[in-house]
């Protein structure tokens, strides 16, 4: 592992109350999340994130927090929480919490104080407006289900801005005690012992709000505040920051215009995450590598995290409308599939039809793409979606353990589950669960526990660079590489069903006894590079060389 683990982290992300339940409320929570270290590790997890831990009243999924300086009562309690970092650095796995900080709940004290006076000392913690806001119906992340960004407080006798839900309103980070505040917090976490944290809607965060500017300056000043301040406490500290904005916009985010990383060490990649999902949908991959062309340079130890599903919708926000609607034509054609007019609901196994080929192809494809990968909490098995719950609750079921009652996630009656689990269908406890899968050798489980040796044992692709190999290539073929001090990858990905023949032999300069590491099937060895055969559908990842000075 590199001074920067997290160039070669594997991130796996979950919600402790639908992930393992140890005491039979119908809950999940940290005792069971610790019963199930031992998996995780021998998945090859590096990084654990949680979503939120705090305690909420829970009308936006544990994101409008009224104490940041707590767990949520239903998943135990401090000393539970001490314990499950314990044990999981005791097996080598780091923790990172969300940070929600853009917002509180409205039933926070803070709040609750604020709204009851003008003299509160902590009125001036939210941002308020005597008169109606012009822009008081702009700039909503939820459409559709939200309808205003100012709501008007009678007991305040004011209106108050909230980006997200109006049982939300956003702390006003321009105002220096909020800023301490947002120290003191990350302090707490850090000295408990979490790894860093993914902060949530970094861009609202920064935002300069003021009434009737719906488009507000950024002050990224204030992330080389928290950078400094995070990594005194602890040097190996990592930010993770979920900013979903244009590109030109990015790299202002990882550093200054001097070229210095000193802001947010990670980024999710919005950009290649609806660019993989367009690939996939048209089976040609063209607009991976405009992706790659097109990503900004970073400075010095910034990286980018990859996904295919995260715990929101697919956000296809950053297509085109008519590159939205062939996505949506092919993973999401039945409208209670998408949400908020830029995504899809779903989980990837039944986006793509089941089809264990193409499933293994496109997380073949983000792992061997350049950045750290994330992975969502029962991918691994292949989990699907319910759709009749409401909007992001889809993907937000029980982890499905076994074939016992409630999936082995808890002893409860269904009724008293925090979700119910998926029980009909092909995808229900009782064809896709982890014990099931355990028990066979060529299940998806075993597949991802094998791929992600294989990327532990190449480096280049977390820390190095990773290019587009510019020869001609067959239909649906992408070949790209992976540089780095170690060596040298060579992946192909065929994302048609033809299969196809691919020539680089002009790589074949560069090798040194290149082999096939990890393979959709048994193929001809590599020989000189001029005849790999690749199925419809296949994967080749190819070390080409390897360093010994690294």
């Amino acid at each position: 592992m590199s001074d920067r683990w997290y160039s070669e982290a594997v991130v796996y992300c979950l919600d402790i109350d639908t992930y393992a339940d140890s005491d039979g409320d119908g809950v999940g929570d940290i005792r069971g999340l610790i019963g199930r270290l031992d998996y995780l590790a021998r998945l090859g997890v590096t990084c654990l994130w949680l979503h939120p831990i705090h305690p909420s009243p829970n009308d936006d999924d544990g994101y409008d927090v009224t104490d940041f300086y707590n767990v949520d009562p239903r998943f135990g309690t401090l000393g539970d929480f001490a314990e499950l970092l314990h044990q999981a650095n005791n097996r080598g796995i780091r923790v990172i919490i969300d940070l929600v900080v853009n917002h509180t709940s409205d039933q926070h004290p803070w709040f609750v104080s604020a709204r009851s006076s003008p003299d509160s000392p902590y009125r001036d913690w939210y941002v308020w407006s005597e008169q109606e806001p012009a822009d008081r119906h702009q700039g909503m992340v939820f459409p559709g289900e939200q309808h205003e960004t100012w709501t008007y407080d009678r007991t305040a006798k004011a209106w108050y801005y909230h980006r997200f839900y109006k049982f939300q309103p956003d702390l006003n980070t321009m105002n220096p005690a909020v800023r301490a505040e947002i120290k003191k917090i990350m302090s707490f976490w850090i000295q408990l012992g979490v790894a860093g944290f993914r902060m949530d809607a970094v861009p609202f965060i920064i935002e300069r709000t003021e009434p009737g500017d719906p488009s507000p300056e950024l002050d990224f000043e204030f992330l080389t505040e928290l950078r400094q301040h995070v990594q005194w406490r602890r040097g190996d500290a990592v930010l993770l920051a979920e900013a979903n904005v244009e590109p030109d916009n990015l790299p202002a985010f990882f550093g200054d215009r001097g070229g210095s990383a000193n802001r947010v060490h990670m980024l999710f990649d919005f950009m290649l995450n609806g660019r993989l999902m367009l690939a996939l949908a048209r089976q040609d991959p063209e607009p991976v590598i405009e992706a790659l062309r097109d990503t900004p340079a970073l400075p010095q130890g910034g990286q980018w995290a990859t996904f295919l599903r995260n715990h929101d919708e697919i956000d296809l926000s950053r297509l085109t409308a008519e590159q939205r609607n062939e996505v949506y034509e092919q993973f999401g054609p039945e409208e209670h599939m998408r949400i908020y007019d830029r995504g899809i609901r779903r989980r990837l196994a039944p986006m793509l039809g089941n089809d264990r080929r193409r499933v293994e192809l496109a997380y073949s494809l983000q792992f061997s793409l350049r950045g750290t990968p994330v992975l969502r909490y029962g991918e691994e098995i292949g989990m699907g979606e319910d759709l009749s719950l409401d909007g992001r609750e889809a993907i937000r079921t029980p982890m499905q353990w076994s074939n016992q009652p409630n999936a082995g996630f808890s002893t409860a009656e269904p009724e008293k589950l925090v979700r119910p689990v998926i029980d009909k269908g092909e995808f229900g406890y009782e064809k896709v669960n982890v014990t099931l899968q355990r028990r066979d050798r060529t299940s998806l489980l075993a597949w991802f526990e094998r791929m992600i040796r294989t990327l532990r044992e190449a480096p280049e692709i977390g820390c190095g660079s990773t290019t587009h190999i510019d020869v001609p290539m067959p239909p649906g073929v992408l070949a790209h590489r992976a540089d780095g001090p170690t060596g040298t990858m060579v992946f192909l990905h065929n994302l048609g069903t033809t299969d196809a023949e691919v020539d680089l032999s002009q790589l074949q300069p560069e090798a040194d006894l290149p082999i096939d590491v990890l393979a959709d099937r048994n193929y001809d060895d590599v020989g000189k590079l001029d005849k790999l055969q690749l199925s419809g559908h296949g994967y080749r990842w190819i070390r080409l060389c390897r360093s010994w000075s690294h």
